[in-house]
C-alpha cells in the first residue's frame, strides 16, 4: 500500500495526515499521540474513526499538527484520519463515518474583532444621563 495523505482543518489548526499499512501507531509531530495528547478525552477524539471502522490496528499514522488549541488540533486530526480512510476504501468505510458526522468541517471560526468596541459582539456599557 502507498503512503495515503489528508487534510483536516477546525478553528485555526491544520492537520496534515500521512497513513501507511503498519501495526497502529499514531505519531504527531515526533512525539507519540498519548505524549502529545494527554488527555484522554483528546485521545476519544483521534481515534474516533479508526474505531468506529474497526481499523484500529491496521494503519500507521504520521502527523503533522500546526495551530490553534489542544481541542481544535484534536478535532482537525480526527477529520483528517477519517478522510484518509475514505481514500483507502470508499464503499467500506465512508457510510459509517457520514452517518457519524465525522466527514463534515465544522465551519465556526472565531469572530473578528470590530474597530470601536471591546470585542466582536460586546458593546460598551449604556448610559442614559
Amino acid at each position: 500500500m502507498e503512503v495515503i495523505n489528508a487534510l483536516g482543518r477546525r478553528k485555526s489548526a491544520i492537520a496534515r495526515v500521512y497513513v501507511n499499512s503498519g501495526k497502529g501507531s499514531i505519531v504527531i509531530n515526533n512525539r507519540p499521540m498519548e505524549q502529545y495528547f494527554p488527555m484522554d478525552t483528546l485521545q476519544y477524539i483521534v481515534k474516533q474513526p479508526l474505531e468506529l471502522t474497526g481499523t484500529t490496528a491496521s494503519y500507521d499514522i504520521k502527523v503533522n499538527l500546526d495551530g490553534g488549541g489542544s481541542k481544535g488540533q484534536a478535532e482537525a486530526l480526527r477529520l483528517a484520519i477519517a478522510r484518509a480512510l475514505c481514500k483507502i476504501d470508499q464503499e467500506a468505510h465512508r457510510p459509517i463515518l457520514k452517518t457519524n458526522g465525522l466527514l463534515t468541517r465544522d465551519p465556526r471560526e472565531v469572530e473578528r474583532k470590530k474597530p470601536g468596541r471591546p470585542g466582536a459582539r460586546k458593546r460598551f456599557q449604556f448610559s442614559k444621563r
